[in-house]
């Protein structure tokens, strides 16, 4: 007869109910009945060791917790900054959000260690000041030049500037094969630090709409504002669903991501045609959406010209979404998708990878938990590292 695990039963029912999994979802991963998984959460019966350690993996947990005589002190819950119709946050976005806490944890306490001074620009501003302000200190603390970009790539300039100064940035769409996230649940989430701030951002989207979510997040660094969102967008039109952080933060994205004087600088003659419209959206990183809403709230173009051009640019959009869907599939079917490491560095950030990594080889952290922060077996690190300099 197998070994029983003599775990603690109100552990066990913390651990599943905070990977906001149901009871019938739980005893399936583990092919028990409901009726079995409720007694093990009583105390009524126990698991054997090796389905109360596939139960550990399945809530994403240390085996060893569920042997503490009590429920032990979690991470915070972040503020939910999304809108009141939003729907509650599933397994997945826990998980994501959990995952960088604890990275987060673990960085923090060898920063500070190694002397790592406060950086300046975390809380620096607040939702008083106006948002172009805020945008303007973003982008010179970045030393970004949206008029200037040096690649047909912003988003990934702005994540090498934002990580060149000690802001952790992490990009995924899943947590396993199993377990992707939704767009429409969570967007983006920012954890502010003053040591080492972390931003996410969803990447199930295209790029146009991560840059935006990205530089949203970054708003929520320069105010303070630990947080999770979502509907994160440059056209709001009920702002009252939606929490005055958000709103402040989608106008300081919008200032940053196209500025005044880059505004004032296209010519209006760009504003006749969707065509136009959506090249110089390409070349300003943001979706012609975004482009036309901006020109609109700047009275470059009328209400009348915003909305045909609007018509327009969502029959374009939908045409470039099933383009991307057929090249995202021949991709698939002729390389078998994208590296799979160069998805996990995304998801661990590059800057995260790196110190980590430089950790391991001066010894100052151990394989296992190496390999535990980085999600990937220590003989697989060159693979990882390979990712860094391509």
């Amino acid at each position: 007869m197998a070994d029983k695990a003599y775990i603690t039963p109100n552990v066990l029912k913390w651990a599943r109910e905070t990977a906001r999994m149901t009871e019938a979802v739980a005893a399936s991963k583990v092919l028990v009945s409901v009726e079995k998984l409720i007694d093990w959460e009583k105390g009524i019966q126990q698991p054997t060791i090796k389905q109360a350690q596939t139960l550990a993996k399945v809530y994403r947990r240390p085996f060893a917790l569920f042997f503490l005589p009590e429920i032990p002190r979690d991470f915070q819950p972040l503020q939910d900054f999304r809108k009141k119709d939003a729907k509650p946050l599933g397994t997945a976005s826990i998980f994501i959000i959990r995952e960088l806490q604890q990275k987060q944890a673990w960085i923090r306490d060898v920063s500070i260690e190694n002397g790592q001074t406060k950086l300046p620009f975390v809380g620096k501003c607040s939702i008083l000041d106006h948002p172009e302000k805020v945008a303007s200190n973003i982008l010179e603390t970045l030393a970004i030049n949206p008029a200037n970009y040096q690649s047909d790539h912003p988003i990934k300039e702005w994540i090498k500037a934002a990580e060149s100064k000690g802001i952790f940035v992490s990009r995924t769409s899943f947590i396993h094969s199993k377990l992707t996230l939704s767009a429409d649940e969570i967007q983006g989430f920012a954890l502010v630090d003053p040591y080492v701030p972390f931003v996410f951002v969803n990447s199930e989207d295209w790029n146009a709409p991560q840059l935006f979510s990205l530089v949203h997040e970054l708003a929520h660094i320069w105010i303070s504002e630990s947080g999770v969102s979502n509907d994160i967008t440059a056209e709001i039109n009920d702002k009252d669903k939606f929490h005055p952080v958000e709103l402040f933060c989608n106008q300081v994205a919008a200032n940053a991501l196209m500025p005044l004087e880059v505004m004032n600088a296209i010519n209006t003659i760009v504003f006749k045609n969707s065509s136009d419209v959506y090249k110089i959206a390409k070349t300003l990183g943001v979706s012609a959406f975004a482009l036309l809403f901006r020109a609109f709230q700047l009275k470059l173009i009328s209400l009348n010209d915003y909305n045909a051009l609007k018509s327009e640019a969502e029959i374009n959009y939908q045409s470039f979404i099933e383009k991307e869907s057929e090249k995202k599939l021949k991709q698939k079917e002729s390389t078998g998708g994208p590296n799979p490491y160069l998805l996990r560095l995304n998801k661990n950030g590059r800057l995260f990878t790196q110190l980590v990594l430089d950790a391991f080889k001066g010894g100052v952290v151990e394989s296992t938990q190496a390999s535990l922060l980085l999600n990937t077996p220590v003989n697989k690190f060159s693979f990882l590292e390979a990712q860094l300099y391509r």
